[in-house]
């Protein structure tokens, strides 16, 4: 019998997902993938209402199907996250209990620090209708809330799901927030001050050899105004290659005579 290829969840500690009678197999399996897209794995399900093993729930899946097939089934609540240290409850009604709220985004941060430190933790989602009971949100030491349109706040439970995986997963993500990415192997390099230096002295050159800078006065903020105009593209060398190229071909270009019809036009205007 082939082995089950291992589930591919970073080593570490992580919260599980309890998903309180949910309804639809096909939330449960889109809510496994939104887990594993964020390095999770630990699924709880208190009562789904269609029994379980669910079908719909496996071919919602797709790849995420591990998730699914070892997720663990609960009568209540309570027994999903007895033996948790810390409890998150996700609500987007106010309650008449005394917590701490939460937004997803601070939930991230939050979450990390809670299992590295204090012990295992749960976030609970309520069914896709009414959501969590008061006294299961009484279980949870804390609420999130996220901050959304407040005419219209329901998300789809798998949605829910990956906001706060999301959070989760990027709270101690080290991927840059802003990169340039390339194709081709080192074109994608960002021009380095000299090099730009180097284009924009010969673009200056070239201009003043045309006789832009007509008027000496203003020619330190004509030169201002150019050099901001490609800054803010932040050229790659690769770019800047192609500017020196093209300032060199416009320059060597031989003059071309106007149609008749160009220059009554001008003469027109």
């Amino acid at each position: 019998m082939a082995r089950e290829k291992p589930l591919p969840v970073p080593d570490g500690p992580q919260p599980a997902i309890v998903l309180v009678r949910p309804q639809l197999g096909q939330n449960i399996g889109m809510a496994a993938r939104a887990m594993l897209n964020c390095g999770l794995s630990d699924l709880r399900l208190v009562a789904p209402r269609d029994g379980w093993p669910n079908a719909d729930a496996q071919a919602a899946a797709v790849n995420a199907r591990a998730v699914v097939d070892q997720a663990r089934v609960y009568d209540s609540t309570h027994e999903a996250v007895a033996e948790m240290a810390r409890v998150y409850a996700t609500t987007a009604r106010a309650r008449d209990q005394v917590k701490w709220v939460l937004t997803p985004r601070a939930t991230g941060a939050d979450l990390r620090a809670a299992v590295r430190d204090e012990g295992p933790a749960a976030v609970l989602f309520g069914p896709e209708k009414q959501g969590l009971e008061n006294d299961e949100v009484a279980l949870a030491d804390t609420l999130i809330r996220a901050p959304l349109n407040p005419g219209f706040t329901s998300l789809n439970l798998a949605q829910a799901v990956l906001m706060i995986a999301y959070e989760w997963w990027t709270a101690e993500e080290a991927s840059p927030a802003v990169k340039l990415v390339s194709g081709r192997q080192n074109s994608g390099r960002a021009a380095r001050v000299e090099e730009f230096d180097n284009f924009m002295a010969r673009l200056e050159a070239r201009l003043e050899a045309a006789g832009y800078f007509n008027i000496p006065e203003k020619r330190p903020a004509m030169v201002r105004n150019l050099r901001n105009i490609f800054a803010r593209a932040r050229p790659t060398a690769a770019e800047i290659d192609s500017l020196h190229g093209m300032v060199k071909a416009l320059w060597e270009a031989p003059k071309v005579t106007r149609r008749p019809r160009e220059q009554e036009r001008e003469t027109d205007d």
